[in-house]
């Protein structure tokens, strides 16, 4: 495949945008859609092809825009219909698209078909969620427990019924059985792509053909069937980028869901290398068990299952995630040189890169001490749990310090003016203290910044058909320090070697690699000194090509 004949989002590097947090244009504290617009220059000079946009339609805000009041609207907090129109416009003279969050497993429980449900079980919404009758004792009819905490059976006086909430009370489940209501679905998305939107990137859609009742949540008997249905009636025939996100998905199912025989979606974003550094009980709230080995084979089982059908989404951090230098960098020391290994190693895979907005300046994670601090409704459901089950305050914070979704959420950090730049009034959540030290102002100053780095990572991966196209082959698997692979097209073969460790690490030459191997790219001041053996200082990576 050239050049001309590969779909834009294969050459494209995306950007995660939480509109909340991004840049506040009015002073309220709460990032909008004029403060995105504002801020477009940077990504453009940054060199992103298109932007995934959490959600931004009205909503009450109960889980900062994932549960959805209006499909057709915008939250008053970030703008209006027009703001985001001049947006897209504004987007799209610079080169960039926009791909629009789609959360059709569940809407907001302000929202009017849940309302008219709770009214009357007559009417023809109330078959749009999940109803039960109570148990023997008047109780939920069994013990789900939704995800951010407390029971997943919801009492409704009014109908005498419990209604389903996976998430929890304000986000009701939307009953993908009904068809009524998945063409209601099926319209709004075509009324968002007519507007002009790039894609949409599509929130948890393996829970939408779930079977409540023998608690088959993910991937469930009809899911396939729909999303091929949602393919039909909104998406086939359309140059856009769809991107499912799935908790279930495996390298095994995932050509299910983007193989070229299946009329689906472009691609996935799976969960698997961050669910096995989980704890088994605990989850994101208990002690990280990362080990790079397991992390390099569950990458590069993707990249074998994908190789030569479907694509990869490479990504670090997103919303919901630490801040990927803290996590599996040193945002101490070594902050710099770790956020460019991190970005050189994952973004050289075969597949399309999602950024997450601060990345490009390696922000790190925050450090809260009161419970008060934290914004977030899965941690504070989840403390209200543990809480109960007897886990004291400090270890709790602990944990939410280290993998909670606040991290990723904290304001942007555009200079060193007051909170950041971010807003000239009060953020609805804590700025991270250091921002003194990382800003965006700062780092594209410096010529050996983390922006300046990505910005040519960007570009040689663009530029290079061997990034985007190669084969991939995974290089010393067992290694517990480094990370390195190949990338091979028509004769010419890319070595990418990461050491991954604060620690110096002496590599037996690869295969292949010659003394006259010219670097491509690397994260130190000066080329790899190649010989017999190839000794990389804490956190260096490069890439090599023996092709001038």
């Amino acid at each position: 495949m050239t050049h001309s004949d590969a779909p834009w989002w294969k050459t494209a590097t995306g950007y995660q945008i939480y509109p909340r947090s991004f840049c506040d244009s009015n002073g309220d504290g709460i990032g909008d859609i004029p403060g995105i617009t504002s801020r477009l220059d940077h990504l453009r000079d940054l060199g992103i092809g298109f932007v995934w946009l959490s959600p931004v339609y009205r909503s009450p805000m109960h889980d900062n825009g994932y549960d959805i009041s209006d499909y057709c609207d915008i939250a008053p907090e970030f703008g209006t219909l027009a703001d985001f129109d001049d947006m897209v416009a504004q987007a799209r003279a610079r080169g960039i698209r926009i791909v629009m969050d789609l959360v059709v497993n569940h809407c907001s429980s302000e929202h009017p078909w849940f309302q008219a449900a709770c009214d009357s079980s007559q009417c023809d919404e109330h078959d749009y969620f999940y109803w039960r009758e109570a148990g023997p004792d008047g109780g939920p009819p069994d013990d789900q427990r939704s995800c951010f905490g407390g029971p997943a059976w919801i009492w409704v006086e009014a109908v005498g019924k419990y209604y389903f909430g996976f998430f929890g009370p304000q986000q009701p489940d939307l009953n993908w059985q009904n068809p009524a209501l998945r063409q209601k679905i099926y319209q709004m998305m075509n009324w968002w792509l007519d507007r002009g939107i790039g894609g949409f990137r599509m929130d948890v859609i393996e829970l939408i053909g779930k079977d409540v009742d023998a608690r088959h949540y993910y991937e469930g008997p009809d899911m396939h069937r729909f999303i091929q249905e949602m393919h039909r009636e909104a998406l086939a025939g359309r140059d856009i980028l769809t991107v499912g996100e799935s908790g279930a998905v495996t390298a095994r199912t995932a050509l299910d869901y983007c193989g070229r025989d299946r009329a689906e979606l472009n691609m996935m974003h799976q969960f698997n290398h961050i669910h096995a550094a989980w704890d088994p009980e605990k989850g994101r709230f208990g002690p990280s068990h990362f080990d790079l080995a397991t992390h390099k084979r569950i990458l590069a089982d993707w990249q074998d299952a994908l190789a030569d059908d479907g694509w990869n989404a490479l990504y670090l951090s997103n919303h919901d995630l630490p801040r990927p230098v803290s996590h599996y960098g040193d945002e101490g020391r070594y902050r710099k040189r770790s956020a460019k290994m991190l970005a050189l190693v994952t973004y050289l895979m075969k597949g399309t890169p999602f950024l997450f907005q601060g990345e490009e300046i390696g922000m790190t994670n925050v450090v809260y001490r009161r419970i008060e601090q934290f914004r977030d409704i899965e941690t504070l459901g989840q403390y209200r749990d543990q809480s109960a089950a007897g886990v004291s305050d400090a270890d709790f914070i602990a944990g939410a310090n280290t993998n909670g979704r606040d991290n990723a959420r904290t304001p942007m950090q555009w200079n060193t003016t007051a909170q950041a730049g971010f807003t000239c009034g009060t953020p609805w959540i804590d700025v991270n203290p250091n921002y003194a030290d990382i800003n965006v102002a700062d780092d594209r100053r410096d010529p050996d910044g983390i922006f300046t780095f990505y910005k040519a990572l960007i570009s040689m991966r663009k530029k290079n058909i061997t990034l985007r196209e190669g084969a991939f082959a995974l290089l010393e698997a067992s290694h517990p320090q480094m990370f390195a692979y190949t990338r091979r097209l028509n004769g010419t073969c890319l070595y990418v070697l990461a050491n991954f460790s604060d620690a110096e690490v002496t590599l037996k030459k690869p295969k292949g690699v010659t003394t006259a191997a010219k670097t491509l790219l690397t994260n130190m001041q000066t080329p790899m000194d190649v010989s017999d053996t190839l000794t990389f200082a804490p956190y260096q990576a490069c890439v090599l090509s023996e092709w001038t």
